[in-house]
């Protein structure tokens, strides 16, 4: 039982300082992002947060504008 003891690795609960995630590291590492994390602050990864639709074949653009034109097309009588 002590001989496997040995060799285990000792891991610790960490939380991502970035997107929170929660996330096991080596014991006593300084490591304080998740592993996605790291890949996108490293510059090797897009941030899939800011996947968005993009120009003009965008339905949901097309809606907006449908929407604030009928809203402000009337006059200010209050």
């Amino acid at each position: 039982m002590e001989l496997q003891d040995a060799n285990a690795i000792q891991m610790e609960l960490k939380y991502c300082e970035r997107c929170g995630a929660l996330w096991l590291r080596p014991t006593g590492s300084d490591l304080i992002f998740c592993s996605p994390c790291s890949v996108i602050l490293a510059g090797l990864a897009r941030d899939p947060r800011f996947r968005g639709h993009r120009g003009p074949s965008s339905r949901s653009g097309e809606f907006d504008r449908t929407i604030n034109s009928v809203f402000w097309s009337e006059g200010g009588n209050a």
